[in-house]
């Protein structure tokens, strides 16, 4: 009897990991990679900070483009690479700034909104309709009593997971 049970167990495990493996790999990101096996992430030049109403962040495009290479690096199998990649990201930050959003009754801001816009090209050299150009935009709002230096790493952690995901979405998402 007890030979029956292990034996069961075998093969139902067996059948399991046939089942998966037959399946292809899965993944929880749901990416729909495709046949592609590396990506680029261009630099991502910071174009904002040219417009009269936009503040100046030294870094900020390091540390985007950084944060979309981690992304999809932590989310895929696909290597990243400097050049011919099989998929590509390129743009460019072309919005960042704070605007009041609120006021209290003796008309002083409340609350100020730090937004942050970039504009993603995405190219699939292996799925080539899966190709896009496209602006992706977020927002963070905090107390306008608070400077924007005190709350910029907490924005811009908040800001690029959203952007970022959004950017990933977009492009392998398969949902």
């Amino acid at each position: 009897m007890r030979m029956k049970r292990k034996n069961g167990f075998k093969v139902g495990l067996f059948a399991l990991i046939l089942s998966l493996y037959s399946c292809g790999a899965y993944n929880f990101s749901g990416a729909d990679i495709g046949t592609a096996t590396t990506f680029q992430v261009n630099f991502f030049q910071n174009y904002a900070d040219q417009s009269p109403s936009s503040i100046i962040v030294p870094g900020l495009d390091r540390d985007f483009t950084l944060a979309l290479q981690d992304l999809i690096n932590n989310l895929t199998s696909l290597s990243l690479t400097g050049n011919n990649g099989d998929l590509l990201y390129e743009g460019e930050i072309v919005e960042y700034k704070v605007v009041p959003m609120t006021a209290t009754a003796d008309q002083r801001t409340a609350q100020n909104r730090l937004t942050m816009s970039v504009n993603v090209r995405f190219f699939n050299n292996t799925k080539e309709d899966a190709d896009f150009e496209r602006r992706f935009s977020f927002f963070y709002d905090f107390d306008a009593a608070a400077s924007l230096t005190s709350v910029q790493a907490a924005a811009h952690e908040e800001i690029f997971d959203r952007l970022t995901q959004d950017i990933f979405n977009a492009s392998l998402g398969n949902w």
